[in-house]
């Protein structure tokens, strides 16, 4: 049996593993490089490995980075099942969809500059990724699996989805393996939520494994506690809203960030923290992902189903809408405060987020809420460090505006998170791999295991290759 990394290894992005025993080839995640020319380049060189020769691939969650290679795999050759959750699979229904129409828009933007540019690079013909009709093929080898149940995607494979606390739908992966007469338990931690954060249900406890793949986004620091994230957000928005008159800005994800932020600032205005808000959600894939959480009330948590009920009831609440039009969201722009903007990119490198920046960045009285990991090369990296200019659609935008990162509101679980969910595994497993964490945070990471408990711990490099 052995395990190869294809993504994700001493980097955030592009989470891709094979495994490879006696008679079985199966991927778990198979997904996108984020962040820059180099991830672009990887995104579009050619697969290590025979897509037609994976017999099946395991799906921990929706984001792009563990997922938006599918439909290329499946373009080049990929036939089988691709095994995740419901709510996972109704998530990729847009996702995919909105991915492919991007790669296509790209495509159409790339041909069309170097037409401009000289006679021979007209002759180039510059592909998409892959294409909205790739994507729907590759929606159509979906096949949603229950939490908590025995899967067997292979005569030699048994597997069961565990909550991960992440985002909607988002799972651990149990994956059991006979090989050569020999049974291994191998877990794939996916991307870990914070245990104790709202609407969704913590992560769920792992005893044990043989081969343990565990991510460490934020393996070397400590979130702020949610009190603490809660005094900081109502701090940026009361003091730009009512002292400053400005706009806030809030990129975030799609799927996950945007739902959690709207319910925080719903449950802010329930306690009277914050009162008479005007909330523009710009994304209409936002506004799907939105509609699809709505309707799995049933992997809530306590608190989460309560604040529904005060939501059902309509006292108070603050005034959300949800922009669908391109003309609707260029309205936006011309609103100079009081107004409390979310759209994507939640990393700022594309989407209508890139609009309301190049709009409200150059303003003193406007404030940037940072809400999530931002991957090198993006532009909202470049602002979390500090930069004084950044460069939008061609433009030089000076930043004027507050910037504000709140940590507290990470969906991934910070050094102490991954500890403690670490720390109910019974004895160590064989084999601990590092993954899912910039390469000087996997390895600092991988030495405060050590030091812990004296495991056996790898950080394993790009194309890597173990036998377990």
């Amino acid at each position: 049996m052995k395990i190869q990394f294809h993504g994700a290894s001493r980097e955030v992005t592009g989470s891709c593993y094979v495994l490879e025993a006696d008679g079985v080839r199966f991927l778990v995640d198979c997904g996108m490089f984020q962040g820059g020319r180099e991830a672009r380049d990887k995104n579009y060189a050619a697969f290590e490995f025979n897509p037609r020769e994976i017999d099946f691939v395991l799906l921990t969650h929706a984001h792009i980075d563990h997922s938006g290679m599918l439909p290329r795999l499946v373009a080049e050759g990929f036939s089988g099942p691709i095994y995740t959750t419901q709510a996972t699979a109704e998530l990729l229904q847009i996702m995919l969809r909105d991915s492919a129409h991007i790669q296509e828009k790209e495509a159409d933007w790339g041909q069309y500059s170097r037409g401009r540019n000289s006679r021979k690079a007209r002759d180039t013909e510059v592909k998409p990724l892959y294409t909205l009709d790739q994507a729907e093929v590759c929606l159509g080898q979906l096949q949603p699996v229950v939490y908590d149940a025995d899967l067997s995607p292979h005569a030699l494979v048994r597997c069961k989805f565990r909550e991960a606390g992440h985002i909607l739908g988002s799972a651990i992966i149990e994956v059991w393996v006979d090989d050569a007469g020999q049974h291994k338990k191998l877990v794939f931690s996916g991307d870990l939520g914070n245990a104790g954060q709202p609407i969704l249900q913590d992560p769920a406890i792992i005893e044990s494994a043989d081969v343990l793949l565990i991510e460490s986004t934020y393996g070397d620091r400590l979130h702020k506690t949610l009190d603490q994230t809660m005094d900081e957000l109502v701090h940026a928005i009361t003091d730009t809203l009512k002292r400053k008159g400005g706009n806030v800005i809030i990129p975030a994800f799609t799927v996950g960030r945007t739902q959690e932020i709207l319910y925080l600032l719903y449950d802010l205005t329930r306690q009277g923290r914050l009162h008479d808000l005007n909330i523009y959600v710009d994304s209409p894939m936002a506004t799907s992902a939105t509609e699809i959480t709505m309707k799995h009330i049933e992997l809530m948590d306590t608190e989460a189903r309560g604040l529904m009920q005060w939501l059902k009831r309509g006292q108070n609440v603050p005034q959300v809408r949800f922009t669908q039009s391109v003309e609707e969201s260029m309205a936006l722009n011309q609103i100079k405060g009081g107004a409390i903007i979310l759209s994507a990119s939640g990393m700022c490198d594309a989407g209508r987020i890139k609009h309301h920046l190049s709009y409200n960045l150059g303003r003193t009285e406007c404030s940037v809420l940072i809400t999530g990991f931002q991957a090198g090369g993006t532009l909202g990296r470049r602002l979390v460090d500090g930069a004084k200019i950044v460069r939008i659609f061609g433009r030089d935008v000076p930043v004027r505006a507050d910037l504000y990162t709140i940590g507290g509101l990470s969906a991934h679980a910070d050094q102490a998170g991954l500890l403690s969910w670490l720390g109910h595994f019974r004895k160590p497993p064989h084999h601990t791999f590092i993954v899912h964490g910039e390469e000087n945070v996997a390895f600092g990471f991988a030495d405060l295991i050590r030091e812990n408990w004296n495991w056996h711990v790898e950080v394993p490099g790009y194309k890597d290759e173990f036998e377990l």
